[in-house]
């Protein structure tokens, strides 16, 4: 050592000494060379934002402690504003602090550790959106009734787009799908999640085939698999959407940011799948039924009309006035049988006696007689002839006296004649105004058939 001080007192030069920023740059090169990215992971200490943008806090593990960094231009991609006593984990580079020599970390990424930090996380950007009215109900739009195009905005691998494809396929057939792909979970999901909703718009803007609706989400996960669809970027894309979002995220209990800012949200993909298809679904489900309530009514109509005839086939009008005609018919030929028989027996007598006479008279005035006789037996046969016609003729005459008041008092000829009867709808007979109100159908029945008509004015 001494040999070294001596010699250094006859050095013919002398060396010249670094200056302070000299060696500070040196160390700051090195330590950015050898220490390009780092992760780190501990709690945040005496945390403070700058006027600038720019964020600088230390961090602290229990037994050292660092200060970092954070510029504006990083910061703005950091989903949340950390605060002292947060357990965060960070990557950067090592650097030195020229000014003042010290060594610190420039802080690129920050994330919250932990279930308990992602709560707080969430907590703060749910605040700020619902205080400048991101959440308000009179922003949420209607979803179209029948969407013809459904945007999927999720990635291509993932069980959420299978989930809407099967659920789309199997309960509609006039949807059609268009796939966003995305990143759903990691550092830049957010980014390219918001990229996907404004290239959707952006679709709309240039072809005529327009998305109707999308579906913006994905399968469940834990917190940090999900924390893509919390970032403010995603909800202010969401908002700015001209088309109708539905948030489908995760499971049933999960909630994002995206759930509270779109206009919809479903439980899951496929809850959200079945959204779409609802109206679709439900309109044909009532179409069938109303069919088949249309076949019901027509056939209990032809049921009715098929009863209604049947009544009128076996009404006692039809059945019993022919019945009755045949029995004046048989009456009037039993009359007419009896008159006959009392008349040839008549006449029979009547030849007897006048062939005992006969034979009790002369020849001549027998025959005088009989002739005189015969001319009385012609003339009273004439006579027997002419009664017998004339009652007959009596008996027919009545007969049809009877038959035309039996055919006056028929309603068929009543109706022939150009009356008709009406009847309710419960198939009362309608004998005054009373017993009919306006727009009230009634049934007509006329000679050769039957009309359904609607009271529209009564006087």
């Amino acid at each position: 050592m001494k040999s070294s001080l001596l010699e250094s007192l006859f050095d013919e030069e002398e060396r010249r000494p670094m200056t302070v920023s000299e060696l500070n740059e040196s160390v700051k090169k090195a330590l950015e060379k050898g220490f390009s990215s780092v992760w780190l992971e501990g709690e945040i200490v005496n945390f403070i934002s700058a006027n600038s943008g720019h964020w600088y806090f230390t961090l602290h593990d229990g037994f050292s402690q660092l200060k970092a960094a954070c510029y504006i231009r990083n910061n703005l991609r950091i989903r949340f504003k950390p605060f002292d006593g947060l357990q965060v984990r960070v990557r950067g580079k090592l650097s030195v602090y020229e000014p003042k020599g010290e060594y610190q970390i420039l802080v690129e990424s920050l994330e919250p550790v932990g279930e308990g930090a992602l709560k707080v996380a969430f907590e703060q950007i749910k605040a700020k959106l619902a205080k400048e009215g991101l959440f308000d109900v009179e922003l949420k739009r209607p979803l179209p009734y029948f969407p013809k195009r459904v945007g999927v905005v999720t990635s291509p691998n993932g069980a959420a787009f299978h989930d809407i494809l099967n659920v789309l396929g199997r309960r509609t057939k006039t949807v059609h799908i268009t796939l966003i792909p995305t990143r759903v979970q990691g550092e830049t999901a957010g980014e390219e999640i918001e990229k996907a909703i404004k290239l959707a718009n952006k679709f709309n803007e240039i072809s005529d085939e327009k998305i109707d609706v999308l579906i913006v989400g994905r399968g469940g996960g834990s917190s940090e698999d999900l924390w893509a669809f919390n970032e403010e970027r995603v909800a202010r894309a969401i908002r700015n959407s001209k088309i109708p979002v539905i948030s489908a995220v995760g499971h049933e209990i999960d909630w994002t940011i995206a759930d509270f800012v779109a206009d919809v949200r479903a439980a899951t993909p496929s809850a959200a799948a079945e959204i779409v298809a609802e109206n679709e679904e439900n309109l044909e489900n009532f179409l069938f039924q109303r069919t088949n309530d249309l076949f019901q009514i027509v056939n209990y109509k032809i049921l009715q009309a098929r009863n209604s005839l049947q009544e009128l086939a076996y009404s006692s009008v039809f059945h019993e006035f022919p019945n009755q005609i045949k029995d004046w018919k048989y009456e009037i030929e039993d009359f007419q049988d009896r008159m006959e028989t009392v008349f040839e027996e008549k006449l029979r007598q009547s030849e007897k006696c006048l062939e005992l006479l006969r034979n009790r008279l002369s020849p001549i005035k027998l025959a005088a007689k009989v002739s005189e006789n015969q001319t009385r037996l012609a003339l009273l046969k004439q006579r027997q002839l002419s009664a017998i016609k004339d009652v007959i003729d009596g008996q027919d005459e009545k007969l049809k006296i009877k038959m035309a008041s039996l055919d006056a008092l028929s309603p068929l000829s009543v109706l022939k004649r150009g009356y008709s009867i009406v009847e309710s709808e419960n198939g009362k007979i309608l004998h005054n105004i009373d017993q009919v109100k306006i727009d009230e159908n009634v049934k007509i029945r006329l000679a050769n058939g039957n009309l359904k008509a609607k009271i529209l004015e009564k006087k």
